[in-house]
């Protein structure tokens, strides 16, 4: 089982990222991903992705209704491509160059989206964002801005839910392919599995924030947590 020291510290740090996510759309890998890699790198990415996959499920539980499910389609499409992409990013290319480059593209869409005041979404900018989502999520374990930035102008429950169901169908994912390619060992789901109560917890919590961010707001947040997943990857990736 995993020590009191993780139980603790990852409890917290999964605790605010689902607080985030459940408000924003997106978060958990934002927040936790970095406390535990750092702290407990043996337990990655197992003990962040069972939570993630976990999350989700609770947000659509309330608002599965506002999924935009036919744009999905086009970002699934792209995200199976991006997915090997990825894969072969982190065996072929150097893992600083292309966490910077990532997290560049990422702040320059958000700027341009500020500039334009949107930034289209049509099938070519959906497979375009899930490839990238999937490339980056698989590489470093933040998949989540490129999707969230397409839907930045909808109402808080139509990013929550559509980004519901990218995580949810994404983190499945990964899980399956690390358990078939053997890179899932029973420390990382157990850790994972002891995360699930801070993660429901923080979903509760989150109640009256996203009633606030839902009058109108919900632009500057998803806009703001994008701009800081960006950062974070760059930061990582130059350190």
């Amino acid at each position: 089982m995993p020590d009191l020291d993780f139980v603790l510290i990852g409890g917290l740090a999964v605790l605010a990222g689902a607080i985030v996510q459940s408000s924003v759309g997106l978060g958990v890998g934002l927040v936790a991903t970095p406390v535990i890699t750092l702290l407990f790198p043996s337990l990655m990415p197992g003990a962040v992705l069972v939570p993630s996959a976990v999350l989700p499920l609770a947000t659509l539980a309330r608002e599965v209704r506002h999924a935009d499910l036919r744009g999905l389609r086009w970002a699934f499409g792209g995200r199976l491509v991006g997915t090997p992409l990825g894969a072969w990013a982190v065996a072929a290319v150097p893992a600083d160059a292309f966490g910077a480059l990532i997290g560049a593209v990422v702040l320059a869409a958000l700027v341009a989206g500020a500039w334009r005041g949107t930034v289209p979404r049509n099938p070519a900018t959906l497979t375009t964002a899930g490839l990238v989502a999937g490339a980056t999520g698989t590489a470093s374990g933040i998949g989540g801005p490129p999707i969230a930035l397409l839907y930045q102008h909808e109402s808080g429950p139509r990013v929550r839910a559509t980004l519901a169901v990218f995580f949810t169908v994404g983190a499945l994912l990964s899980l399956a392919v690390l358990a078939a390619a053997g890179q899932l060992p029973r420390e990382q789901v157990l850790a994972g599995l002891t995360l699930v109560p801070c993660v429901l917890a923080g979903f509760v919590a989150a109640g009256s924030l996203r009633r606030r961010l839902d009058a109108g707001r919900t632009r500057i947040a998803v806009a703001l947590v994008v701009g800081a997943s960006a950062l974070s990857l760059i930061v990582r990736s130059v350190m």
